[in-house]
């Protein structure tokens, strides 16, 4: 089957965000019957607060499926300078200095 790339929304952060084909074929390859919901950035705040424990479990969709309300921090879409894919931080960037995405950020940093 041919994959090509899909831009979707966060439903956390309501900004658009790429499902590339090579990500639709991990998804299918893995058995998994739907798009992702959340942009990277979201994913990966929602598995660190998951991992942690810094929400209940109303906070996560509880028992009775409620959405957590959104979140409180504003995000920016960007463009990594590393990599070129796009990414949400949350802080405001500048022109003079470069931005990377998460992936890219902990190539640079593995701390």
């Amino acid at each position: 089957m041919t994959y090509v790339d899909r831009t979707l929304t966060c439903v956390d952060c309501g900004s658009a965000f790429t499902h590339t084909a090579d990500d639709q074929q991990y998804y299918a390859e893995k058995g998994f019957a739907s798009d992702p919901k959340r942009c990277v950035s979201c994913r990966a705040s929602r598995r660190q607060a998951r991992d942690t424990g810094d929400y209940s479990a109303e906070d996560l969709g509880g028992p009775r499926g409620y959405e957590r309300s959104a979140p409180s921090r504003e995000y920016f879409a960007v463009l990594c300078s590393e990599c070129g894919n796009q990414a949400q931080v949350p802080f405001r960037p500048r022109m003079d200095r470069p931005v990377y995405c998460s992936d890219c950020f902990r190539k640079i940093r593995p701390d």
